[in-house]
């Protein structure tokens, strides 16, 4: 069947069940939006910002599990959605960004808006494309879903020219795909599982560390199942929060630099560590050489790459997580170990965790007269009984929100880990709003931060979506103002906020709904006003100014040199 290079761009994304596009026009991709408005199956989001766009695409592949799609013009459009590929690279997100290019005959010419978005993209994507010809777009395409939802997830970006969407094609028969140099291995070998379960069932002092890698590969039931069985504590990155419930008793929250005490004790003091799915990041291990220094440590991840990059490790696991999982549950089954045994041997392990928990407990000192952001978190957790979706922006609030808010399932936390970009939290309410219109979506933001991609209120309530935004408002930079109070003797550089928006007015000049809180007996009223409100609400909560995120570990630091208040 003959058609255009837009019509089968199009035919191509039904293909991949596409249902929605997150994007702004332009010159270079005005045939392909006049393709999109005579066509009634796929979705079209406007945002008002390119960044947005990848933004909201990512969140809503996190929430989704499905292969985002993010649509920009050539030039600023492409270099606007920079940020958001890096910071879907960095957390392994797949999303497939198509961008506009001036016509073949034009390009390195320095015509009007024309950039190299394919070198600028190539340190942060998982694969790039520039296509050519026109009988090559649909099996670029086609390879990029491909590239993008398999192996280690990531951004793919394909660089589409004018003429050549513009030209005249064959479309033709679907086919398998098959890229001789690019073959995942999912399945794990037998005799690492059997090495990982031998050393597992040998150690006093077990840990579980695991990532984003569980969440993106739908790992949870069986990781869950694995910890259930020999009763192996858990603790989790910022993006493996979700990844096993986090109101478990297993349960150690958060390890790292601002993870709890008990996680960060109980990783340093474990005999056995087993990494699923994480890629110990330096926020992680503090000073490498004292991560973990007598442990057998146990990596497993889909990514060779990631195995003994940062910390060398004893029992290497190529897999997918799911598949490792469920190999070494089967492993366990078919032993002829005692699991009730091995499980009761921990018992003075999860004493001495026991009491590191009661010792130092995540806590924080309340007051009467101003509002404390924990506060804030824990009642958004007890209001929404720990099931609504939070994104949240960069910042102090970023890491109150998975300290406080307890995530007991996967893609309920949507979040920049990697690069830490601000701006991420609202357009991504967008997106996950998107992929889960019956949900609760909350984003967590801080005043510096929810201001850079503001202008995504008029997004939201043109799509009619009831996002909520829970502001936490210091007048702040907040982290680098923390960072400052400890480190620089309280030279706040460039961290005041001193002029601010009225941001009630601000979102009732969007259209939206302006709540705010000043005192700690408003709080509650103001997030249950906001839930019930069946549109956009922001929450305008002034918090305590100078409030800091702690436990902290300094850079430089081992894991266990914490800073506690």
């Amino acid at each position: 069947m003959k058609m255009t290079g837009t019509q089968a761009f199009m035919q191509c994304l039904e293909e991949e069940n596409v249902q929605t596009i997150f994007g702004f026009p332009g010159g270079a991709v005005i045939d392909l939006y006049d393709t999109i408005f005579q066509q009634d199956k796929i979705h079209h989001v406007l945002v008002r910002h390119e960044q947005a766009a990848v933004h909201a695409a990512d969140a809503y592949a996190r929430v989704s599990g499905q292969v985002g799609v993010a649509l920009v013009t050539s030039g600023p459009g492409a270099t606007n959605a920079v940020t958001g590929i890096a910071t879907a690279y960095l957390d392994s997100i797949p999303i497939v960004v198509f961008s506009g290019q001036v016509p073949t005959a034009l390009i390195g010419n320095d015509a009007f808006q024309e950039v190299d978005i394919v070198g600028i993209t190539r340190p942060c994507t998982k694969h790039n494309y520039l296509v050519k010809d026109i009988k090559d777009l649909v099996p670029t395409i086609r390879e990029a879903f491909h590239v993008a939802r398999t192996g280690r997830p990531g951004p793919v970006l394909i660089d589409l020219p004018k003429d050549v969407m513009a030209a005249i094609i064959d479309f033709p028969a679907k086919t398998p795909v098959k890229m001789r140099t690019y073959r995942p291995t999912y399945a794990p070998h037998p005799g690492q599982i059997e090495k990982a379960c031998k050393a597992i069932l040998a150690g006093k002092r077990p840990v579980l560390y695991i990532g984003g890698g569980v969440i993106l590969g739908n790992a949870h039931e069986q990781l869950t199942e694995f910890a259930y069985k020999l009763g192996i504590p858990v603790t989790m990155t910022l993006m493996g929060l979700g990844g096993f419930p986090g109101t478990d008793s297993l349960s150690l929250g958060m390890l790292g630099m601002h993870g709890t005490y008990f996680a960060n004790m109980a990783v340093a003091k474990s005999d056995v560590l087993i990494a699923v799915g994480a890629r110990f990041d330096d926020r992680v291990t503090g000073r490498v050489d004292a991560f973990a220094p007598d442990a057998t440590i146990i990596h497993i991840d889909i990514d060779p790459t990631s195995i003994s990059k940062n910390v060398e490790v004893d029992i290497p696991i190529v897999a997918g997580c799911k598949e490792a999982m469920e190999q070494m549950n089967k492993w366990l089954d078919a032993s002829s170990f005692d699991l009730e045994t091995e499980k009761a041997k921990l018992g003075p392990w999860h004493d001495q965790i026991k009491e590191w928990k009661t010792k130092y407990p995540l806590g924080y000192v309340e007051e009467t007269d101003v509002i404390k952001p924990q506060f804030v978190i824990q009642k958004l957790h007890e209001l929404t009984q720990g099931e609504a979706i939070i994104t949240t922006e960069v910042g102090q609030h970023q890491m109150w929100a998975a300290q406080f808010y307890h995530f007991n399932h996967p893609r309920t936390l949507i979040t920049s880990g990697g690069l830490g970009t601000m701006g991420y939290g609202l357009p991504a309410a967008i997106g996950a709003q998107m992929a889960a219109p019956g949900r609760t979506v909350i984003d967590v933001a801080g005043d510096g931060s929810l201001q850079m991609n503001i202008q995504e209120l008029a997004t939201a309530m043109q799509e009619r979506l009831p996002v909520k935004i829970a502001l936490l408002n210091n007048n702040y930079l907040g982290m680098v103002r923390q960072w400052q109070e400890l480190f620089y003797d309280k030279r706040y550089s460039a961290t005041p906020m001193e002029i601010q928006p009225d941001f009630v007015k601000v979102a009732e000049a969007y259209g939206a709904v302006g709540l705010r809180a000043t005192k700690p007996s408003e709080v509650e009223p103001v997030i249950k006003e906001a839930l019930a409100t069946n549109t956009l609400v922001l929450m305008d909560f002034v918090i305590s100014r100078e409030e800091g995120v702690f436990p902290m570990v300094p850079a430089g630091k081992a894991t266990t040199d914490m800073l506690l208040v």
